[in-house]
């Protein structure tokens, strides 16, 4: 799959704001792949691709899923905002014909996050917090760590996430809260 393809695969799956923040984190996926070693093409891919179904209605949604026998734990079928997540890495693996596991995996965990996460799974969490369309109280902070620490960006971004969502009291998919103490636990190791 070529770039233009990617990009001709999600453009009438969303809207010109949506299509735009895409476009805007696969430029920042690259930027940042090509600062800390990661594969700058498999990160573009990716960026471009990690909002594909963000826009499908949710019952829809629901009912991709369904067909591709994803099974929701009880906090995600109660957390919309991490479907598409969820759906995006299923659709584009079994209705797009995209096989890197690599690609799928960095759609997979681009809103929750996990621990462990690999590099261009950071890069393309961090990407989406940070791309050039986003404006937030916070984001120059994190556009700042990110230029010399991902693993730092990615904490204070974490970190924002789960105050943001205590703070309307929703739940907190479980594999946040992981990625928030792997990530503290890095830091520590590196003392």
């Amino acid at each position: 799959m070529t770039t233009a393809e990617a990009k001709a695969l999600i453009r009438p799956m969303l809207s010109d704001k949506r299509y735009h923040h895409s476009l805007c984190v696969a430029k920042e996926a690259v930027r940042l792949a090509m600062r800390f070693g990661a594969d700058a093409e498999k990160a573009e891919f990716a960026g471009i691709l990690h909002d594909i179904t963000k826009e499908i209605p949710p019952e829809k949604q629901l009912q991709m899923m369904e067909s591709f026998a994803i099974i929701l734990t009880e906090t995600e079928r109660r957390s919309r905002k991490v479907w598409h997540a969820i759906l995006g890495a299923a659709y584009l693996e079994k209705k797009c014909g995209v096989t890197d596991p690599e690609i799928l995996s960095a759609v997979r965990w681009h809103t929750t996050g996990k621990a462990g996460m690999t590099l261009l799974e950071q890069i393309v969490f961090t990407a989406d917090f940070i791309s050039e369309d986003r404006e937030y109280k916070g984001v120059e902070k994190l556009r700042h760590l990110a230029e010399s620490d991902l693993q730092a960006a990615m904490l204070e971004g974490t970190s924002f996430t789960i105050a943001d969502l205590a703070s309307h009291t929703v739940l907190i998919h479980p594999d946040t809260v992981s990625l928030y103490n792997w990530l503290l636990l890095q830091r520590e190791n590196l003392k």
